[in-house]
């Protein structure tokens, strides 16, 4: 079905914009050699490189990261995988094709049953976590608010309009958020987890002014439509979403950005769909092939990523949120490890409220963590290169994803690439420093315009 659907008033999230931090930034420049200079918004630039802060899953036993990035490795057929140098012949290069399909099989079986062993490590450490919270506050573990009525800030008007949208791929509703006039271009905003449309809501007012900007709850999120088995949660499911959306919004091309798993759809929507993406802003996430590849062979990374295996238990996850009214959801946007450390820039009470309002509402969990059951179906993933003009900004202190994955990401760009990384920034770069990624996503947009003139 084309166009906007049924609207219902005025749109959902206001807070206060934050004031720029100072902060330093580094910044590398284009696609053919990187070129540095000042970050919009001030501060000093410097070269690339600072590790994120701790894991939101400390792990033990490192070694085990280490044996499953290797049997990862291992599990990808021969032909996926870099040839080796030197004398030594891959293995299985010579074997006969039924013993090279037994070599295969026992390599996939290694492979899931370390993805399933870790995945019971991480639940045996979350559930001895939940016995310690039971042993100390019994009564705390399982208390859970009551919220019926959503924070004012979901239905400030200043933010644009609550719309939906049903496509015609699938048959789902979607919700979204829009501000700008109908006929500008259309700037689509993807984000991550556990997020919202109202983690856009600063660049939904910064940018209303030249784009028709949508922030859009992705499938399984919020108000829009959460199917019930994880396998409609696949990547190629969520990236025709995303062209099936710009179909029905009448468009056929936009600017898109990506924030965190929102990210990892914006990458693989511009490499299927190139068409369709005249500029792709990323925030904190790589180039996908970047991230299958840096994971396998980095266990500090595979420790950052613990929650990917988690995630693969049925209903634990879901349950572990809930523990404390939410706490761990609290504790990811606030907390001295993960959250927003800047003063002036944290969430008010009232933001907070409203990602707990969202996420408390029966089944809101499944739908979003059922994104995370179906990756290691799609591992390795191996993308080809984009061809747009790319910026890829960066919260140096993100404690998810390590930066040395940023710098990694240029040379599967084939065409104008920004990177700027932010010294003082989280995860949560849009809602951190707004007001200095405004005004970097700003300089991009405006110096490809004058280079296309």
């Amino acid at each position: 079905m084309a166009g906007e659907a049924a609207r219902r008033g005025p749109v959902p999230g206001g807070s206060r914009s934050a004031a720029p931090g100072p902060g330093r930034a580094a910044t590398a420049g284009a696609a053919a050699g990187g070129r540095r200079g000042a970050v919009p918004g001030g501060g000093r630039a410097r070269a690339a490189g600072g590790r994120g802060a701790g894991a939101p899953l400390p792990l033990p036993v490192p070694q085990l990261g280490r044996l499953l990035a290797a049997a990862a490795a291992l599990a990808a057929p021969p032909g996926r995988r870099r040839r080796r140098r030197g004398p030594m012949a891959r293995p299985g290069a010579a074997c006969p094709p039924p013993a090279r399909r037994l070599l295969a099989a026992a390599r996939a079986l290694l492979f899931w049953a370390l993805v399933y062993g870790y995945c019971g490590l991480c639940a045996c450490m979350a559930g001895l976590r939940l016995l310690w919270s039971i042993g100390r506050r019994p009564g705390e573990t399982f208390r859970r608010a009551v919220r019926e009525n959503p924070p004012a800030c979901l239905n400030d008007p200043s933010l644009g309009t609550h719309c939906y949208v049903r496509i015609k791929d699938s048959g789902l509703r979607f919700h979204y958020v829009a501000a700008g006039e109908r006929g500008k271009p259309l700037m689509l905003l993807l984000h991550g987890f556990p997020e919202f449309w109202y983690s856009w809501r600063h660049q939904l007012r910064e940018f209303k002014s030249e784009y028709r900007v949508v922030a859009l709850d992705l499938r399984g999120y919020g108000e829009t439509d959460a199917p019930s088995h994880k396998e409609n949660y696949k990547l190629d499911c969520l990236i025709t979403d995303i062209k099936d959306i710009l179909e029905s919004l009448g468009y056929n091309k936009c600017v898109l950005i990506g924030h965190d798993w929102g990210g990892m759809i914006a990458w693989l929507v511009a490499i299927c769909y190139p068409e369709m993406v005249t500029k792709l802003i990323v925030v904190n996430f790589p180039h996908p092939s970047v991230f299958t590849e840096y994971i396998l062979r980095h266990p500090s990374q595979l420790i950052k990523s613990a929650y990917y295996f988690f995630f693969q238990m049925p209903w634990f996850p879901e349950f572990m949120f809930t523990v404390n009214d939410f706490k761990v959801l609290k504790s990811l946007f606030t907390s001295q490890a993960t959250g927003i450390g800047r003063k002036g820039c944290r969430l008010t009470a009232e933001d907070i409220e409203a990602y707990l309002y969202v996420f408390s509402q029966p089944g809101a969990l499944t739908g979003p963590i059922n994104h995370y059951r179906n990756i290691f179906s799609c591992l390795p993933l191996q993308h080809h290169e984009v061809t747009m003009p790319t910026l890829l900004l960066w919260g140096e202190r993100d404690a998810f994803m390590e930066v040395d994955m940023a710098e990694i990401t240029r040379i599967y760009v084939k065409n104008h690439f920004r990177l700027t990384i932010l010294s003082e920034a989280s995860h949560w770069l849009q809602q951190d420093q707004p007001d200095i990624v405004n005004k970097l996503i700003w300089t991009f947009l405006k110096e490809e315009t004058r280079k296309r003139e």
